[in-house]
């Protein structure tokens, strides 16, 4: 019998014959070597913020790090094998980053340990040694800490490159022979083909030929995502009660959605197809049209969820997807993967973690009125306890995942042209960034500013010789300008398709002032409620909340889990006509007419940790008021009442950035005294992405 699957690697061998003779297709941008681009400011004050919280420490006390079966202990969660070397991938460029010797020394030592246990096979895990079975996916984070670590200390370059390339003459074998996949790794062979790309592109060894049949034979065995992300296939709404047209439900799976989003972009590498660009241009979309949230996440409380705000976002869905959306700016330079990476990161992966970093929950809510053990469950497929702040909630993935958000973002806040010619300034943020161009041109950057809490960006440039640099605008700024030394002060004229805007910058010194200023925008959400922004932050109504400890780890202190429940009102309705709300910043004069190059740092420091109740200097000031607005359960809400009346006088409540808030309203209800603004105002709503 002929099978929709069986013609499908009938055209995948035919099309080997036309790509065979290919190499692999350039990124349109490069990243620089870790340790090249470094947090300042603020930003460096929240990775020590993580340094010093349960991500600095679980080698000490967690027996998934400490006791790994990684580096001869015993511990591990699944026969998934990913605990360890999730810990690796985060862990080698948050210590790095940070200059820290003992998580240094602990990294080398895991690096260590695992290529010197390499077997004749040439398997590298755990499993050596074992009767555990073999499966190639969970070795995929260590390969990505690995070619952190040569970027870092060259010196490693022959040992971890001739580690990798005995793998990948054994997994080409496995593949060959139909062994080493199953659901979880026929998602997740996108980050396979990732590291096998970067041995063609860097250490091919003469093994070209190899290293593309293997990239091929992943995706052959694994998830076709552009079915997927299909208009055909792709899931407009929650899938609990819907059947996975693939036979693998994994790949309806938030986090293996989140990863199969760099799948795309990494087939055109080697098939050369403008049809695997415009897939991954739908993907992107589809994903966050269907199931996009304010916070810049998309819903997926283990499978995909819609757009209701009660619905939860996995804390493994956000790092992932940031990390993928900046390998689809890498490749295809799209402005709207670095816009939404931005938003994720400012947005989501703060308001997921305490603010001192030692307490984590598995799913975080738009709207969220408490985080503690639910009952009934509101999550189809995941435990009550999934929004609890604390050391593993649900399951402990994220705990050793999640660190690698905040310094992958950092890593992949500069790039290169491709010819290594220019400088390009990706994200926004203050950073520091030591890096040699083509020609041996010696240039380094400092980016001195308080965004996003701030409008204003300050950078200085040293270089040996002339060279371009190129700076994002975002999508959301509004006017704007550029200040240069010689007092010349010009508009911003990006570049439509990737958002930047080169200036060609002498040898020297060279200072630059950007002002980025932002309307407040209101977004349409379901159930005519709305999400207010400016900038890159969503903004919601910090719920006042106590703390309660409800379970303590017997090793650490610092690691308890948290129950949190309101102490005040929520139940508010807003007026939404954005010309009566009112931005606040108190560390900037966003009136300020720029005639000079200020230091802000100087003037103001923000307070570490940053994203906490009070903290951020930004607030939007909206008139509302308030409604009857019934819960759901146990402390979980109802979705947003539909234009409710109110039950008391209209008064202004305060909103502050997402990510400082742990108990929320990110999507608010729409008042009437505010509906017929609301409709003679359409020009100001910011609509759900078309696609």
């Amino acid at each position: 019998m002929i099978t929709a699957r069986y013609i499908f690697l009938v055209a995948c061998f035919a099309l080997t014959s036309v790509i065979g003779k290919y190499e692999l297709a350039p990124k349109k941008f490069l990243t620089l070597p870790l340790g090249e681009v470094r947090p300042a400011g603020w930003l460096r004050d929240q990775l020590q913020v993580q340094t010093d919280g349960v991500a600095g420490h679980m080698h000490e006390f967690y027996e998934l790090v400490s006791n790994s079966d990684w580096t001869g202990g015993h511990s591990y969660y699944s026969y998934l094998e990913e605990a360890g070397s999730y810990w690796f991938n985060a862990m080698v460029p948050n210590g790095i980053l940070m200059n820290n010797s003992i998580i240094n020394e602990k990294t080398q030592e895991f690096l260590d340990y695992v290529l010197d246990h390499q077997d004749s096979t040439g398997w590298l895990g755990p499993e050596v040694g074992t009767d555990k079975p073999r499966y190639l996916w969970g070795r995929y984070p260590f390969f990505f800490g690995a070619i952190q670590m040569v970027e870092y200390k060259p010196e490693l370059t022959d040992k971890v490159v001739t580690a990798l390339h005995r793998f990948m003459k054994l997994a080409n074998k496995m593949l060959r022979d139909g062994e080493g996949v199953e659901n979880w790794a026929a998602t997740r062979w996108e980050d396979f083909v990732m590291v096998l790309q970067w041995l063609y592109d860097s250490h091919p060894r003469g093994e070209e030929e190899m290293l593309l049949d293997t990239m091929k034979r992943l995706k052959w065995s694994g998830v076709p995502w552009e079915k997927v992300f299909s208009r055909e296939y792709f899931p407009t709404g929650p899938v609990e009660n819907l059947t996975n047209p693939f036979g693998i439900e994994l790949s309806w799976h938030g986090v293996n959605m989140a990863e199969g989003l760099k799948a795309l972009p990494a087939t055109y590498r080697f098939t050369h197809n403008q049809s695997d660009i415009d897939a991954a241009n739908l993907s992107w979309d589809l994903m966050f049209k269907y199931h996009g949230r304010p916070s810049g996440a998309y819903a997926a409380d283990e499978m995909l969820a819609g757009l209701e705000a009660v619905r939860g976002t996995e804390l493994c869905l956000v790092v992932e997807a940031m990390f993928s959306g900046s390998y689809l700016y890498q490749v295809i330079g799209n402005i709207k993967y670095a816009d939404r990476v931005e938003r994720m990161t400012y947005n989501a992966l703060p308001a997921t973690i305490t603010a001192d970093m030692w307490g984590r929950q598995y799913l975080q809510q738009q709207n969220q009125v408490a985080a503690k053990n639910m009952s009934p469950n509101p999550f189809p497929e995941d435990g009550p306890y999934s929004n609890v702040f604390g050391l593993e909630p649900n399951y402990p993935c994220c705990t050793v995942n999640f660190p690698q958000g905040w310094p992958k973002f950092i890593t992949n806040a500069f790039l290169t042209t491709h010819d290594r010619n220019g400088l390009i300034q990706l994200y926004l943020g203050p950073f520091e960034v030591q890096t040699t161009l083509f020609g041996d041109n010696q240039v380094k950057v400092t980016v001195d500013t308080l965004y996003p809490f701030g409008d204003m960006l300050n950078i200085t440039i040293l270089a040996v010789k002339p060279f371009t640099y190129y700076i994002r605008v975002p999508s959301w700024v509004v006017g704007g300008s550029m200040l240069l030394d010689d007092g010349q002060r010009t508009e911003l004229a990006p570049d439509s398709e990737t958002g930047l805007m080169q200036r060609v910058v002498s040898g020297g010194i060279t200072n630059i002032v950007l002002y980025y200023p932002a309307e407040i925008t209101i977004e349409k959400r379901l159930h005519s409620s709305v999400a207010v922004h400016r900038g890159p932050l969503n903004y919601a109504f910090d719920i006042p909340r106590s703390e309660k400890i409800i379970a303590q780890d017997p090793h650490e202190p610092h690691a308890i889990d948290l129950q949190i429940d309101p102490v005040g009102d929520w139940e508010y309705a807003i007026n939404t006509d954005s010309a009566k709300m009112m931005f606040h910043n108190d560390a900037e004069n966003t009136e300020v007419e720029i005639r000079s190059i200020p230091t802000l740092s100087e003037s103001y420091k923000l307070p570490s940790p940053i994203f906490d109740s009070g903290k951020p200097p930004v607030s939007i000031i909206v008139p509302a008021c308030p409604i009857k607005w019934p819960l759901a359960g146990d402390m979980f809400v109802t979705s947003p009442p539909e234009y409710p009346e109110c039950v008391g006088e209209e008064r202004n409540i305060k909103l502050i950035p997402f990510g400082a808030t742990r108990l929320r309203i990110s999507e608010f209800p729409a008042s009437v005294l505010g509906f017929n603004e609301l409709t003679g105002t359409s020009d100001l709503w910011q609509e759900v992405l078309s696609v």
